[in-house]
């Protein structure tokens, strides 16, 4: 269960000093990670004091859980609980199918998280794969291939359709340009009709 007394909100300058403690006690690079200090997501106690933080980063269908860590261990569940609840909020704002880790805490486990293998991680995004090492967990949020599946058939059904309109405009306008065709042509002949009328009834006037 979540403490009561806890609560969590997104990192902003006030947070710097105690997220630089925190990440220089655990020997991360804290000049890197300040540049990204909107990835993170902090969490308080009661007090207002700072317990912990953990960093979510987004890529296409595709969320990152790094860097977390905590200054009182006996609130880091209760904090990764409300960490979890967050991330959940976020990833369906986002769009998110997959949830990627490479956090060690049993919790993430304990959650439903699982070692990533080859074919699952070949989903995993490039810039991330380039810039961490080590072992991947990984926790399905949609079913990846559903959803692609499902969104494939209406794009083809979309597809269809609008070929279908496409060739519908086309034959209306081949029709309206047969009918512009005929009346032009109907006004020639009318006209050429007219003006020999016209020059025979001139003649005919001037004998």
């Amino acid at each position: 269960m979540n403490s009561p007394s806890l609560r969590i909100s997104r990192a902003t300058t006030n947070d710097l000093p105690a997220l630089r403690d925190l990440w220089t006690q655990a020997r991360l690079l804290a000049d890197d990670l300040e540049k990204r200090l909107t990835e993170f997501q902090v969490v308080r106690d009661g007090a207002g004091q700072f317990v912990g933080a953990i960093g979510v980063q987004f890529s296409p269908q595709n969320a990152l859980l790094h860097n977390e860590g905590f200054t009182n261990l006996s609130l880091a569940d209760d904090g990764r609980n409300l960490f979890w609840e967050r991330l959940q909020i976020l990833a369906s704002n986002h769009g998110v199918f997959r949830v990627w880790t490479q956090e060690r805490s049993p919790f993430w486990k304990q959650f439903g998280f699982r070692p990533a293998d080859a074919l699952v991680l070949a989903r995993l995004p490039a810039e991330w794969r380039n810039e961490y090492d080590g072992a991947w967990l990984t926790f399905q949020l949609k079913n990846e291939d559903a959803i692609t599946a499902a969104l494939g058939t209406d794009f083809a059904r979309f597809m269809e359709s609008q070929r279908q309109e496409t060739a519908r405009v086309r034959e209306s306008a081949n029709t309206v340009r047969a009918i512009v065709t005929v009346v032009c042509f109907a006004i020639g002949i009318l006209s050429f009709a007219a003006a020999i009328y016209l020059a025979l009834h001139r003649a005919g006037s001037a004998r």
